[in-house]
């Protein structure tokens, strides 16, 4: 090949590089950019929901009904007087009866079945305590534990804490969204002041779910006395984490 069209050849690959390399960028003006952002806040719980139950057993049902009406009675008062600020809510009175063992025996088939007869009668009730006085709980649990029983125990947060962390947690989610919103101008190569918020959604904020409900148990263990000793029982009441979730729509100038 001669030197003049050599010459020639690399002239245009040079030329061909450098106007690769100078290519503009591509415009980014109008764009539209989805942008999801996440907020939590955390807080110990301050508020305690205790299912006390009393259940009876026996072959009178109106003597089993007596005993329950007056140990769910007894237990009451004993959980006002110990803590005089608690919402009480009885519930959940159940009667149904209790039937023998059959034999294990094949019948003959023209013989007809004999209908069951109830042994007994199992009667219960439930009294549900809602409580922000967690440091006297113990106490008023074992006083109540003299008549009733603990059938479950649930820890959460008191309304007006509640809503005072709704207020925290919407700020740390708009907080977050300011935030990514920066980071997603930069990495396009544009000034965060030229991103105009066009459309913020909060129903995508992740905390449908509400407080667990406690599960109520039909049969209990056997009833403690007056006269048995009753030590306190240890609770934790851990804290509550509430999340949000949002998603913006950005658009750039």
């Amino acid at each position: 090949m001669s030197l003049p069209k050599l010459f020639i050849i690399t002239s245009l690959v040079l030329a061909a590089h450098a106007g690769a390399q100078t290519l503009p960028a591509p415009s980014t003006s109008g764009t539209m950019v989805i942008v999801p952002a996440n907020g939590e806040v955390r807080h110990a719980n301050d508020e305690a929901t205790v299912t006390f139950a009393v259940e009876e057993f026996d072959k009178d049902k109106a003597a089993a009904a007596a005993r329950v009406n007056r140990k769910m009675k007894e237990g009451t008062e004993i959980v006002r007087r110990a803590d005089p600020k608690a919402e009480l809510k009885t519930q959940g009175y159940y009667t149904y009866p209790v039937y023998p063992e059959p034999p294990v025996q094949p019948l003959p088939a023209s013989r007809t079945p004999v209908k069951p007869v109830p042994s007994g009668w199992r009667v219960g009730q439930y009294l549900e305590v809602k409580t922000t006085s967690l440091a006297e709980l113990p106490k008023t649990a074992a006083a109540a534990q003299k008549v009733l029983q603990i059938n479950g125990i649930n820890f959460g947060l008191a309304p007006a804490t509640e809503k005072k962390l709704d207020d925290q947690r919407i700020a740390e989610t708009y907080r977050n969204l300011n935030e990514r919103i920066v980071s997603i101008a930069r990495a396009m190569g544009r000034n965060p002041a030229d991103a105009v918020i066009d459309t913020v959604d909060f129903e995508g904020s992740g905390n449908y779910g509400g407080r667990p409900e406690m599960q109520m148990m039909a049969a209990a263990p056997r009833m403690k006395t007056a006269d048995d000793a009753m030590s306190e029982p240890s609770f934790e009441p851990g804290e509550t984490t509430l999340q949000m979730r949002l998603v913006g729509k950005v658009k750039f100038k």
